[in-house]
C-alpha cells in the first residue's frame, strides 16, 4: 500500500485517508512500497475515488489508450490550494507535456536505459490528467476502523488466502528459509493490497508515473519513479504489457512503487528477470526481502489482543510509550482468556484504536515493521489479524463499539478546532485524526474526568461544544 509514501494523494489511489475514529489514518503520509496501493484497489470507485463535483462546463481529456479510466478529468482546480492544481496550471503543463517527457532522457541515459528503450516506452504517452482529481480529491469517508476490517478480513478473502498458501507452499517454504519472514503475513499483504492479483489496477505505470511526473503537485517524487519504470522495462523484469498498476503506479501483487522495486525486487528463481506481476516466487521473495530489509525479526508475531482493565490510564496508550510486556502485565493488561506472553522481555505500545470501550492491543517490533511498509495502524493491525486469521486463530475476542457514529469530516475538523480553543491541540485543523488530536483529546478528556482513551467520539464533540 505500499502508499508508500506519498498521498495527498493512499495507499490506494487517491486516498487521502479511511478515517477511524480514534485511530491513525492514512492521509498525509506515504508508505514503502507504493503509496496508495491498498486504497486504490479495494475502494476503487466506492470510497477512495468519489467522483468530484460537476462543472457547468468539462474540459475533458482523453485516458490513454488502454487505460481503465472512464472518467476525464473534472477541469477544476485541486483541492489542496497548490498553484500546480490550478485548472490552469495543470492545462499549461498538460500541453508541454511532450517537451517535459523528452527533457528527462538525459537522466534516463544515466540510470543506463539505452535510447532505443526510452523511445520505445515513451513513444504515444499522453497526460492523463484525470489523475489530478484523483491526487486531490478530499472524499468524506465513513468507515469506522471495524468494518474496515470487516472489508478487508473477510471469510472469503481468507479461504482464499489458504488456498494461495497451498498452491505456492515450496515458494513459501523457500522464502522462510531464506529470509526468515512469517509466510503468513507474506500471504496477507498479498491479499490485503491486491486480493490476490485480481485487484491490482489497470493504468499503465510509464503512462501514470510519466503524467504525475510533468503535471501536478508531486512532478520531483514521480520524476523518479518514472524513470525507475523505465528502468524496469529496460531491464525486461516486466513486460512492457504487464506493467500496470493503480493511478499512482504501484504494481503487482503486492503494489510496489518502481523505486521501491528497484531497493527491494529479487530474482528468486533466477531466471534473470524479477518479475513481481507474474511470477509467485519473484513476489513472495520481493515482498519478504522488503519487511526484511525494514526490521522484520524472525519467530516473532506483531502483537497481542489484550483486555485493558478498568479505570486504566489511558495516557499510556502512546506509541512513543513502551513497556516490556512483562510490564504491561503488571498494570493489569492482559490477553483474553488468560494466555500468557510467550516472551515476557518483548517491548511494545498500546493501542487502542475504538478507545475504551474497544479492544486493545500491545504492538511489538514487526507491528513497527508493517507500518514501514504502508504507515497507518489500522492497516498494519488488518496485516496482522488477517495472518493470524490464515494460519487458523479465531476472530477477536472483544467487541468492538459498533454503535459508535463515525464523526464527518466536517466534524472531525470542528473537534480539533475546539480543541485549540482550549489549548490542547497544537496542529494544524485538517479533519484527519491521528497522533497530535489523540493526544489533545486525552487531555482534554483527562480534564473532565472521562477515560482519557483518546477516542474521537459524537459524545466528546458535543462535549467540547459544551452540550
Amino acid at each position: 500500500m505500499r502508499v508508500r509514501r506519498l498521498i495527498g494523494g493512499v495507499a490506494g489511489a487517491c486516498l487521502a485517508a479511511l478515517v477511524m475514529p480514534g485511530a491513525a489514518v492514512a492521509q498525509g503520509v506515504t508508505a514503502s512500497n507504493g503509496p496508495f496501493s491498498i486504497f486504490d484497489n479495494l475502494f476503487t470507485g466506492s470510497i477512495t475515488q468519489t467522483a468530484p463535483s460537476q462543472p457547468a462546463q468539462r474540459a475533458p481529456s482523453q485516458p490513454p489508450a488502454g487505460s481503465s479510466a472512464a472518467l476525464p478529468w473534472s477541469g477544476e482546480d485541486g483541492a489542496s490550494g497548490n498553484p500546480l492544481m490550478t485548472a490552469a496550471a495543470i492545462r499549461q503543463a498538460a500541453a508541454n507535456f511532450p517537451n517535459c517527457v523528452a527533457a528527462m532522457w538525459p537522466d534516463a541515459a544515466r540510470r543506463g536505459v539505452s535510447r532505443e528503450s526510452f523511445e520505445r516506452y515513451t513513444a504515444g504517452l499522453t497526460p492523463d490528467l484525470r489523475l489530478m482529481d484523483l491526487m486531490d480529491s478530499q472524499p468524506e469517508f465513513t468507515k469506522a476502523i471495524w468494518d474496515y476490517l470487516d472489508i478487508l478480513v473477510s471469510d472469503a478473502r481468507i479461504a482464499r488466502g489458504r488456498e494461495i498458501l497451498a498452491q505456492y507452499k515450496p515458494q513459501f517454504d523457500a522464502m522462510e528459509r531464506a529470509y526468515g519472514v512469517d509466510r503468513y503475513i507474506v500471504a496477507s499483504i498479498w491479499g490485503i493490497e491486491s486480493n490476490y492479483g485480481t485487484q491490482g489496477g489497470d493504468r499503465s505505470v510509464v503512462n501514470s508515473t510519466a503524467t504525475l511526473a510533468c503535471v501536478g503537485r508531486r512532478q520531483a517524487y514521480f520524476k523518479d519513479e518514472f524513470l525507475a519504470a523505465l528502468e524496469i522495462l529496460h531491464r525486461g523484469d516486466v513486460r512492457p504489457e504487464h506493467l500496470r498498476g493503480s493511478w499512482a503506479g504501484a504494481f503487482g501483487g503486492t503494489q510496489f512503487m518502481p523505486t521501491s522495486f528497484k531497493r527491494y525486487a529479487v530474482d528468486f528463481d533466477h531466471d534473470g528477470r524479477r518479475d513481481v506481476v507474474d511470477n509467485p516466487a519473484d513476489l513472495i521473495a520481493s515482498t519478504a526481502n522488503n519487511l526484511k530489509k525494514d526490521g522484520w525479526q524472525s519467530g516473532r508475531t506483531w502483537g497481542y489482543e489484550v483486555v485493558v482493565p478498568k479505570g486504566f490510564n489511558y495516557m499510556l496508550a502512546d506509541r512513543a510509550k513502551s513497556m516490556t510486556l512483562a510490564q504491561w502485565q503488571h498494570l493489569g493488561v492482559a490477553r483474553p482468556g488468560g494466555k500468557p506472553f510467550p516472551h515476557a522481555s518483548d517491548k511494545a505500545y498500546l493501542l487502542a484504536p475504538a478507545g475504551a470501550e474497544g479492544p486493545g492491543f500491545l504492538m511489538l517490533q514487526n507491528f513497527r515493521t508493517i507500518m514501514k511498509y504502508n504507515p497507518a495502524e489500522a492497516y498494519a493491525l488488518a496485516i496482522g489479524h488477517f495472518a493470524d486469521r490464515l494460519r487458523g486463530g479465531q476472530p477477536f475476542a472483544q467487541a468492538w463499539p459498533r454503535q459508535e457514529r463515525v464523526l464527518s469530516r466536517a466534524e472531525r475538523l470542528e473537534l480539533q478546532q475546539l480543541l485549540a480553543r482550549r489549548g490542547f491541540y497544537r496542529g494544524t485543523p485538517d479533519g484527519q485524526i491521528g497522533s497530535l488530536t489523540r493526544e489533545a483529546l486525552r487531555g482534554f478528556q483527562a480534564s473532565i474526568g472521562t477515560a482519557a482513551d483518546g477516542f474521537a467520539s459524537a459524545d466528546m464533540l458535543d462535549r467540547l461544544r459544551g452540550r
